[in-house]
């Protein structure tokens, strides 16, 4: 639970009885500073004292201001706390609502259907976490092409692993690469602020080649020390526009001795159904034919249809977290859920659940036949050297129940 000195509970509802009875838990489980409001109005007032709200509990279905407009006037005063939806509102209504939030980039913990319990209350409760600063209104820093040319040359990029465990067992089958920038001022920079950079410079095939060949290296290395993981590494479309990489991708492989079909090679589901796929679709049957592995990734983000993935040779299909999140109170995304895992057993792919945060999750894959898992509730990205301990920490979980 998080600490109770450090929330400023704002409770919202139009329904006197609930607001007295959420105050009444929330006070039972510890927390002492709660603010009850019964229309929009009053509660953007707080906002402007020294103790403004940063947990709200929102009701959705409210006169005069309802909760969704609401929501815009938090994002107004640039709001950098928590929500939680409390409502009695259809599925597709909160789901909608739901997503629109995440759009506006405030955290939302969960939601609670009415009648809510202490229970239900909890569990919300318990994935607050200190609120931190605003970025409405600020962007992501942009690179040029200059830096990440000189990056590459200098050896400032490096790779994360993100471990891969089957779902079943609980046995590590294999790990994502995912790279960083080892920016000499700004630190550890993610991907999303420089992929997009490479493609549009001619860049990213010089940088999957580091990526790739780095990967390579540290699975021949965990394999001199006796463990065997797949290997699965991003690749761009605009990789597989160049009638070389099949070939470029192999020699790496056999220059570092490990078998291609220990080599996953992802590519992200909406780029796929771009209009101009002749040479994509070349060198990814030239990749199986050279026994590489290939995954769609965040499938569930393209619509694509099942004559579209026929047509091109994959051998995994990994269900988008966006899909993970939510799928085991939401029916809409279970269905989306269900559709992932029907899709890859009509095609006979492996499924990877991408995203997933906690037992309910993964009690959730395991009852319906997912093959293989990610996700913070098994570990984070880590660096390669981290691996082994996190490997035997991880043992010791199966053996426990995952606790």
């Amino acid at each position: 639970m998080p600490k109770k000195t450090a929330i400023n509970i704002l409770l919202l509802d139009d329904e006197p009885t609930m607001l007295k009875l959420l105050a009444r838990m929330l006070a039972n489980m510890g927390f002492t500073s709660i603010t009850s409001c019964d229309n929009g109005h009053a509660a953007l007032a707080l906002f402007d004292g020294p103790d403004s709200p940063n947990l709200i509990l929102l009701d959705l279905n409210m006169p005069q201001m309802d909760g969704t407009e609401f929501v815009r006037k938090l994002v107004e005063r640039r709001y950098a706390g928590s929500l939680i939806l409390v409502s009695g509102e259809d599925q597709h209504v909160l789901q909608t609502t739901q997503k629109m939030i995440q759009a506006y980039k405030i955290k939302l913990l969960g939601r609670l259907d009415k009648p809510v319990t202490p229970e239900a209350l909890m569990a919300v409760l318990a994935k607050w976490a200190t609120p931190s600063q605003p970025d409405y209104g600020t962007t992501k820093k942009i690179y040029g092409a200059d830096e990440l040319r000189a990056a590459i040359a200098n050896g400032e990029l490096v790779n994360y692993y993100h471990p891969k465990v089957d779902v079943e067992t609980g046995r590590v089958m294999g790990v994502e690469t995912l790279v960083r920038w080892n920016h000499p001022v700004d630190g550890m920079v993610l991907p999303d602020q420089f992929i997009g950079v490479a493609e549009a410079h001619d860049l990213i095939n010089d940088l999957t080649r580091v990526v790739l060949t780095s990967a390579l290296a540290q699975a021949q290395a965990w394999q001199k020390a006796g463990l065997s993981l797949q290997l699965a590494v991003n690749v761009s479309m605009d990789n597989l526009a160049s009638l070389d990489f099949a070939d470029t991708a192999a020699e790496l492989a056999a220059r570092a001795d490990v078998p291609p079909q220990q080599v996953v090679l992802e590519v992200t589901e909406a780029r796929l159904l771009q209009k101009e796929l002749r040479v994509p679709l070349e060198t990814l049957a030239r990749l199986r034919l050279k026994h590489f592995r290939l995954s769609i990734d965040n499938f569930g983000t393209g619509h694509s249809n099942l004559s579209q993935l026929r047509d091109v040779p994959f051998d995994e299909l990994k269900i988008d977290r966006n899909i993970m999140h939510g799928v085991c109170t939401d029916v809409t995304i279970r269905a989306e859920y269900d559709t992932g895992l029907a899709t890859a057993r009509e095609l006979n792919m492996e499924t990877v659940a991408v995203g997933v945060e906690d037992l309910g999750d993964w009690d959730l894959l395991r009852s319906t036949g997912c093959n293989l898992a990610q996700g913070n509730f098994i570990a984070r990205p880590m660096p390669a050297a981290k691996l082994p301990d996190w490997i035997t920490d991880w043992h010791k979980r199966v053996s426990n129940g995952y606790r």
